[in-house]
């Protein structure tokens, strides 16, 4: 997502405060709303994060996080996992943060790619981000190290949170490049659920997982094995399509059996349809536009089709 410019003063949390004391910026509602109205003045962008998702609900609790781990992705994205100092903190798979970074005025706004599993867990979120010009991307990129300490605050009305009671449902998720984050975290749930039924725990019965993921060649395929592991764990419930649009090299035989050469096409999708399925679908604005319009057309209920645009 694009970013905005914001500054949060004397953001200074020790290591050990983030460890032992839980320390977090609990901002007030008026605080909060000054602080967006701040960045969105500040903001030279139309298209800037903080603008954009001005009228988004976003939860109160702002926390500090220390960067406890990092990796190149591929050679334009890295990832990062951050140790979330509040306990209180929550964020349901799909959702995205703000990232205030001490020094840089400018807010960036970057999907979870992780399960809400590992922060119940671990108490860490991972985050991928895409090289570009935008100071918090430029910051992430080339100075950030482990032990560098944020603050991050969830928000984001896409997102799959289904309850104990609510009826079974497959899942079709189309990405596009980078727009794999949120429903990489969407994927990784679901497989956290199908973790329960396999133990005969009590929580919600989810159906089958279809992937349509999308990029310029393998090596910009994000968390391929990742992705290609959870296939294996449970081949009668996720599937996955991998696509490449301008591929230069040869594929892999590990990859080969999943990749198309071209892009995800309508039919593909259309063949998907049920009345039991819901579409998540991420990617850039183009993309998203095309396939939430197909699937309307094709009568899919309005609510069954859930979008993001990544900017």
């Amino acid at each position: 997502m694009a970013c905005a410019a914001v500054m949060i003063p004397g953001l200074r949390c020790s290591v050990g405060a983030v460890c032992t004391q839980g320390a977090s910026l609990r901002l007030t509602f008026s605080a909060l709303r000054h602080l967006t109205l701040t960045s969105i003045m500040k903001s030279k962008r139309k298209t800037d994060h903080m603008e954009r998702t001005a009228s988004v609900i976003r939860r109160e609790i702002v926390s500090a996080a220390k960067v406890c781990g990092a990796a190149s992705e591929s050679p334009s994205v890295k990832s990062l996992l951050l140790l979330i100092a509040d306990q209180d903190f929550s964020f349901k798979a799909g959702q995205w943060v703000d990232f205030f970074i001490p020094g840089v005025s400018v807010v960036g706004g970057f999907s979870i790619c992780s399960s809400p599993r590992l922060l119940e867990q671990e108490r860490m979120i991972e985050l991928a981000v895409k090289y570009t010009n935008h100071p918090p991307a430029l910051w992430v990129h080339n100075k950030c190290t482990l032990d560098s300490e944020v603050a991050v605050r969830v928000g984001g009305e896409f997102f799959f949170d289904p309850q104990p009671a609510e009826a079974c449902r497959n899942l079709v998720l189309i990405a596009g490049g980078v727009g794999i984050n949120p429903l990489l975290s969407i994927l990784r749930h679901a497989a956290d659920l199908l973790r329960e039924q396999a133990n005969k725990e009590h929580g919600y019965e989810i159906g089958t997982i279809k992937l349509f993921y999308s990029a310029k060649n393998t090596s910009e395929l994000l968390f391929k094995k990742n992705i290609l592991d959870l296939v294996n764990e449970f081949p009668e419930k996720i599937a996955c399509s991998l696509y490449v649009t301008k591929q230069t090299t040869q594929i892999s035989a590990e990859l080969k059996p999943y990749i198309t050469e071209g892009r995800i096409t309508e039919k593909e999708i259309r063949d998907h349809i049920s009345k039991e399925t819901l579409f998540y679908i991420c990617g850039p604005p183009p993309m998203t536009d095309f396939f939430s319009k197909q699937l309307e057309n094709n009568h899919v209920p309005k609510e069954h089709i859930n979008f993001e645009k990544w900017w």
